[in-house]
């Protein structure tokens, strides 16, 4: 991903909540230069000092047999909104786009045996719905093993990441500041969560 270094974030704690809080992601391979992309929710899991995405997909989806030896890309993608040359005290601008995202990369690991893909699907359901966790539990052995066998479970360990978090850095902070002021009129709830992350990410000058 095309990510200049203003645009960069180093900051594990803050991408690890940013991934987590947008844990809808868009599963990408391009094996034998044939891209696919599943959109799947996914979770992230802390192991030492790296980071692991559990996700399982549907079995009649081809991609999971283009799981070999290649890399995937795992791409988390946040708040985002137009920004109109209107809002600038400088008028010879031009419109942009500002957003975050974050792309992982790793080699996938899957999984067949039911055993291995129940306790992935556990722990998406204990993240995203535990108080239904009880009743996931409680279901039968003969509907568990039905769905299980329509499911391949995958991990992938993260052997890298690129950040870009384009939030007009490079405008310097008075622009900044005025796109931020004219995203939190926004009627749209979608633009208005891009305000906080700005905010967050003010330049000094």
């Amino acid at each position: 991903m095309y990510s200049p270094s203003y645009n960069q974030v180093e900051n594990r704690a803050e991408v690890l909540e940013f991934m987590r809080a947008n844990d809808f992601a868009v599963v990408v391979t391009a094996t034998a230069g044939e891209p696919r992309a599943s959109h799947l929710p996914v979770l992230v899991e802390e192991r030492g000092e790296g980071l692991v995405i559990v996700a399982h997909m549907a079995k009649n989806n081809p991609q999971w047999e283009t799981f070999f030896d290649d890399e995937v890309l795992v791409i988390f993608h946040g708040p985002h909104a137009y920004v109109s040359p209107r809002w600038y005290d400088e008028k010879e601008r031009v419109p942009t786009w500002n957003y975050a995202s974050v792309h992982a990369y790793g080699k996938v690991k899957a999984f067949h045996d039911p055993t291995s893909k129940q306790a992935a699907v556990a722990k998406l359901v204990a993240h995203h719905d535990p108080k239904w966790q009880a009743d996931f539990e409680k279901l039968s052995p003969a509907y568990m093993e039905g769905m299980l066998a329509g499911i391949v479970a995958f991990e992938i360990p993260v052997d890298r990441l690129e950040t870009r978090w384009k939030l007009s850095q490079n405008r310097g902070r008075r622009e900044m500041e005025l796109i931020t002021a004219e995203l939190d009129k926004s009627p749209f709830a979608a633009e208005r969560e891009l305000v906080p992350l700005m905010r967050r990410h003010l330049v000094e000058k």
